[in-house]
């Protein structure tokens, strides 16, 4: 072995073992203390997704956007989520990311227009293949080197005093392979949240990780049994350290087109509230809404052709329910001009076949497939669909948190 490689490996060997003998969540831990001393309401963020193109919109889709079949970079597609994310008092957006250039170059524009909107981001890293398999430590290390030294300066990042990166699949590492990302990245760069999926496994790995993200929207809050027992007992773990938690709350979930089983039925906002609830009674750092635009397992909030605005006004009613927030007026998204279906007729919407399967990573549960990661393409189609587009967009106070 080169010298050089052997330094980098005593290197990075000396930094897993500090990180395993002593809390990961030094931090993580000022801000959770702070939170619970002044009994601050959680924050809100929605999933995001940026891996579509224009013919995404072909597979697996049972609903569409209301801005049409859009392609993640266009800027004025993001522009408009970034704008109505804000105005539903939507604190920041998880964007899901791993280093290839189909998502760099979205995520550069997603972090322009978040930082002028005010709107925070924190990363969702896709630490599974598309079969759901871990990809190779080494990748993840260098993807997080990648980021740090790109964004990790960024104010856009600062939602939790250092940027926060949510490991998507930390579940298929083991703690060797936890302990050498994160010495490769070296102390006091990023923070990292695990995606554990309950108490016991997060409580194996604390000292590895800043807190944990579970990605849940496959079950029913009313009717899956001990759905609140295993957030609460999750939410338990993580607190006991002092760490970040972010609990989920979905609207719905169906994601038979991609290979999954379960369906939850949204019930007209009833399975979203309950859900909400459900998240928000376990004391979090912030509610982590799944999803903003997750369309092929139909869990989006994104204003769309069957729901229209519903579910991001509701969300706009549930986030000034929380306690600390004062009265608001909520607001109307409003609808696109009555020309608007016929621009969006001209392009095609075809039924894919039920055989059609999608791809998987970390977001998956029992029953739950994961999220299609279809292949970015870049274009400027929705910039014609947008420029008819009229919305009135108001401004207006979160209490004390604008």
């Amino acid at each position: 072995m080169p010298d050089s490689a052997l330094r980098r490996a005593v290197l990075t060997a000396l930094v897993a073992v500090c990180l395993l003998s002593r809390p990961a969540v030094d931090l993580a831990a000022s801000h959770a203390t702070a939170r619970a001393e002044t009994d601050e309401a959680p924050l809100v963020f929605a999933y995001y997704y940026i891996w579509y193109s224009e013919a995404s919109w072909a597979r697996a889709k049972t609903d569409l956007p209301l801005l049409g079949e859009y392609a993640s970079g266009d800027r004025a597609v993001i522009r408009q989520h970034v704008r109505w994310a804000r105005d539903a008092g939507i604190d920041g957006l998880i964007v899901s990311w791993k280093h290839v250039g189909r998502l760099d170059a979205p995520l550069s524009i997603l972090v322009d227009e978040a930082r002028a909107e005010g709107l925070k981001l924190i990363l969702l890293y896709e630490g599974l293949d598309f079969e759901r398999n871990p990809i190779a430590v080494s990748q993840v290390a260098n993807d997080f080197e990648w980021f740090a030294a790109t964004y990790a300066s960024d104010p856009v990042f600062d939602v939790f005093g250092h940027p926060a990166v949510v490991w998507s699949g930390t579940w298929k590492f083991t703690d060797d392979d936890i302990a050498s990302v994160r010495g490769a990245i070296g102390p006091d760069r990023l923070l990292v949240l695990g995606s554990e999926k309950d108490a016991e496994s997060y409580a194996a790995r604390s000292n590895l990780l800043d807190g944990d993200a579970y990605y849940w929207s496959s079950a029913n809050p009313r009717v899956t049994p001990g759905y609140r027992d295993r957030l609460s007992s999750l939410a338990d773990a993580v607190h006991a350290d002092d760490a970040i938690w972010i609990a989920p709350a979905a609207p719905g979930f169906d994601a038979r087109l991609v290979g999954g089983s379960s369906v939850v039925d949204r019930d007209d906002g009833a399975t979203y509230r309950a859900s909400w609830e459900g998240a928000a009674g376990t004391a979090p750092d912030a509610i982590g809404i799944i999803s903003w635009n997750e369309f092929s397992e139909n869990s989006h909030i994104e204003p769309s052709r069957e729901h229209g605005s519903r579910y991001l006004e509701l969300t706009a009613e549930l986030i000034e329910e929380l306690p600390g927030h004062a009265a608001v007026e909520t607001p109307t998204f409003t609808q696109p001009p009555p020309d608007w279906s016929a621009t969006a007729a001209a392009h095609s919407f075809t039924e894919p076949e039920p055989s059609v399967v999608g791809g998987t990573d970390s977001s998956a549960d029992e029953g739950q497939a994961a999220p299609q990661f279809d292949v970015y393409l870049s274009g400027l189609a929705g910039v014609a669909l947008l420029a008819g587009l009229v919305v009135v967009s108001r401004r207006w106070k979160r209490g004390e948190r604008t």
